[in-house]
């Protein structure tokens, strides 16, 4: 478990509007539960496999964990722990981020250096 980044999958329009607005307050998902959802580096596979599946137009966010206030780590229904943050996110601790392109398969190639970088 690596507690300093968690990382976050959304389109690239959500996330030009969060450029400009200097704060993301999440997808439709995220405010219906009221709370951000983020994965782990050993996550984003299968998160990327249930909810987006050959979806185009994808972005990976890297986000630096140690200036995030309200961030929890929450089992889901797989018995998993996963973290949620219950604020919005400032982009200042993005640290990177990652255009997710399908294959001939339409499965989500992921950057290779994503976890390193």
């Amino acid at each position: 478990m690596n507690l300093e980044y968690i990382f976050k999958i959304l389109d690239k329009e959500e996330w030009t509007k969060a450029k400009n607005s200097g704060v993301y307050s999440g997808s439709s998902k995220d405010l219906e539960d009221g709370y951000i959802h983020f994965s782990e580096e050993d996550q984003v596979s299968e998160t990327l496999k249930k909810y987006s599946s050959k979806q185009n137009d994808l972005i990976l966010l890297k986000v630096h964990t140690l200036h995030l206030d309200h961030l929890l780590w929450e089992q889901a229904s797989n018995g998993d722990m996963y973290p949620h943050l219950y604020s919005p996110l400032d982009i200042k601790n993005v640290k990177d981020e990652f255009e997710l392109n399908l294959n001939e398969n339409g499965i989500h190639q992921l950057p290779d250096n994503f976890k390193n970088n």
